[in-house]
């Protein structure tokens, strides 16, 4: 896939809101893996009158002067680009996502809002559709805790779990991997099976601390919990859901209400190159 070459940069939508947050934690992670960052920006240009638009150019430029400084005074070694791309910020980003090693997008504030579900959000949107993972962060920063990782079971949330690995391994990080029995399913069948795909899938990175749990609950409601003590929290887009659409409810969940970044791994077929 495109996303895996080595030249891929991880792609960064920049929005007025929470900029800095969102670069921040683009640019440690793209000097984890070796790569540069491409800062975009998005406005509808062809909807301003003209009076407003120089204005509102200007106001774009020193966002994105903005965000540059944040990141190269976070990660003064990543090399970055930028972007001013007219049209809509999703569909901007979904288009260049083919290309891109990982996407970073704030998540609009939406981990502080209890009760609604924010379908139409661009960090919704944007998860659901791009063509490779999607980070999703948050306002405010997340502890030192855990890489938590959440599987089913399914072939997608194994590449959940080895990209949860990569990340940890490249970040010192230790790695909590949750596998939450929902029904009538047999915990002690879902813990031996979890042991193995952390001992399969971590046999690369020895070095990483592991600890595993199978326990019966909500898998949503369980993950979000254990999120609030991690540093980052990672999923797979979807298990083995085909009715959910593009995502599935342990993915949603955690999207909406984990306080802790989250990675929706999509797009890929294996871990990060070069892991």
């Amino acid at each position: 896939m495109a996303a895996a070459a080595r030249d891929a940069p991880l792609l960064v939508g920049v929005g007025p809101e929470d900029a800095p947050a969102v670069v921040r934690l683009a640019a440690r992670m793209a000097a984890g893996y070796g790569r540069g960052l491409h800062l975009l920006h998005s406005f509808n240009w062809a909807a301003m009158q003209a009076p407003a638009v120089s204005g509102s150019r200007a106001d774009a430029e020193e966002l994105i002067a903005q965000a540059t400084a944040a990141a190269r005074e976070s990660e003064p070694g990543v090399p970055v680009t930028t972007e001013i791309a007219e049209g809509s910020a999703v569909a901007n980003l979904v288009r260049r996502s083919g290309s891109a090693f990982l996407l970073a997008i704030g998540d609009g504030g939406m981990a502080h809002c209890e009760r609604c579900i924010p379908a139409d959000s661009p960090a919704v949107q944007v998860a659901a559709r791009a063509d490779c993972p999607v980070l999703i962060t948050r306002r405010k920063p997340p502890p030192r805790g855990p890489v938590l990782v959440g599987l089913d079971g399914s072939t997608s949330s194994e590449i959940a779990l080895t990209w949860a690995f990569a990340y940890a391994a490249r970040l010192g990080a230790r790695l909590l991997a949750v596998w939450v029995v929902a029904g009538d399913g047999k915990v002690e069948e879902a813990g031996d099976r979890l042991r193995h795909l952390v001992a399969r899938c971590g046999a690369g990175h020895p070095d990483v601390a592991v600890e595993c749990h199978a326990v019966r609950g909500d898998p949503g409601g369980v993950l979000v919990d254990q999120s609030r003590s991690a540093q980052l929290a990672m999923v797979a887009a979807r298990g083995d859901e085909p009715w959910r659409g593009m995502l599935g409810a342990v993915s949603q969940s955690l999207l909406y209400h984990a306080p802790a970044p989250v990675i929706v791994v999509r797009g890929v077929s294996g871990p990060p190159d070069g892991s």
